[in-house]
């Protein structure tokens, strides 16, 4: 009897054995598996595992870094951010502000929110326009309503620099301390593509990049800064400050290398010392106080091309800009009055256009096809002559909402 039952439990034993081997090995299997899926999408991995030394991938351009935040944006299911805009809007341009916000509520698919600064006598105003929208707009962003602030001691000194109110972007990061990343645009930039493409350049950034700006030109032979300025710039050509994106935290606790101490300063320390100093040397007011900071610390910059800035310098004399020939125009920046006059017709009608769309219409009959024959009208006009590259990416946005639109919105 007790050999039956010393045979009976080594038969247990032995059957407990075999089913923990056989488990055993499919872990293995399903483990070298997994370690076999990127080893055969790696064959310089696997190479390196035999002892030959891989070579190593060639870094992506800037180019080949933007089309990738194009696809992406251009993907379904991304997730959701909220995206914060702010513009600066005084006097007469709170006109220009509210048709700038227009278009980035028109394309774009993602939560947005709108910081506006403007007098106090524009505010009801302003949100009386933005309040008269419809629903399934108004559902897009939110918006607040900012004063005009200026440190108290320098306050007209600021006030009055350049023109109007312009300088209160160098006082963002300060006043906005509770946002981490925005996207400023002066009040005469259009979007003619989604704001998601620009505010994903925030991802692109590197480890000691906090801002994203375009050049001020294209050619150091015919550029402003390069031929006339008085104090030192950014690159070969200046940055425009029209459009940027700003990582605000960065910003903020930065130390900005300088020629004024041998240290590095905040930027709130640092603006009033470089107002200070360079005064009676700046034409474009804040925007040279911008290219001054950058000139000494221009690993912090990070630069897109011209095509998200594209403004009259880039056709007004011919086509200079490349990716604008290839791609279309993202933003289009009617710097110098070109909205409101006729010195450059390509410009002011693609204001127009959308100055005078109403939200529900029809996007392509009324809007995207009227502007193409207004735009056939000024082809007497270098910019006029190339005023395809407006509506080339502007066409796709245009009909891809409105495929998603459902009838009256």
């Amino acid at each position: 009897m007790r050999v039956y039952i010393r045979t009976f439990s080594l038969c247990i034993v032995i059957a407990v054995l075999s089913l923990l081997f056989l488990f055993s090995k499919y872990d293995a299997e399903s483990f070298l598996k997994q370690v076999r899926a990127p080893l055969e999408l790696e064959p310089s991995f696997v190479k390196n595992m035999n002892g030959v030394k891989s070579k190593q991938r060639p870094t992506a351009t800037i180019s080949q870094r933007l089309g990738d935040v194009v696809l992406k944006v251009n993907s379904p299911g991304q997730q959701e951010t909220l995206m914060q805009l702010a513009v600066v809007a005084c006097g007469e341009r709170y006109g220009e502000a509210v048709n700038m916000l227009k278009t980035a509520a028109m394309l774009s698919s993602r939560d947005l929110r709108f910081h506006i600064f403007a007098e106090e006598q524009l505010h009801t105003n302003i949100r009386a326009a933005l309040d008269s929208w419809p629903a399934f707009i108004r559902m897009k962003f939110s918006y607040v309503v900012h004063s005009i602030s200026f440190p108290h001691e320098n306050h007209e000194e600021w006030s009055q620099l350049f023109k109007p109110c312009a300088s209160q972007r160098l006082f963002l990061p300060m006043i906005l301390r509770e946002v981490d990343a925005l996207l400023y645009v002066d009040t005469d930039v259009l979007f003619l593509q989604p704001v998601e493409l620009i505010w994903d350049m925030l991802a692109l950034f590197n480890s000691t990049q906090l801002v994203a700006v375009a050049p001020e030109h294209e050619e150091p032979r015919i550029a402003w800064y390069s031929r006339f300025s008085r104090h030192p710039y950014y690159g070969k050509t200046g940055i425009n400050s029209g459009v940027m994106l700003m990582n605000l935290t960065r910003m903020r606790i930065a130390h900005f290398k300088n020629d004024m101490t041998s240290v590095g300063l905040h930027w709130d320390e640092l603006l009033m010392p470089l107002l200070q100093k360079y005064k009676l040397n700046i034409t474009w007011g804040d925007q040279d106080l911008i290219n001054i900071i950058f000139h000494y610390n221009p690993e912090m910059v990070f630069t897109f091309p011209c095509h998200w800035n594209y403004r009259p310098d880039h056709c007004i004399y011919g086509s200079n800009c490349i990716p604008a020939e290839k791609e279309g125009v993202v933003m289009l920046h009617g710097n110098r009055g070109v909205f409101h006059s006729d010195k450059q017709p390509a410009f002011k009608a693609v204001y127009d256009a959308f100055k005078h769309y109403t939200f529900g219409e029809d996007l392509v009959k009324t809007f995207l096809l009227p502007l193409e024959v207004a735009l056939n009208g000024t082809t007497h006009t270098y910019c006029g002559k190339v005023s395809h590259f407006f509506t080339r990416a502007l066409g796709k946005s245009v009909r891809r909402i409105q495929r998603r639109t459902p009838p009256g919105g």
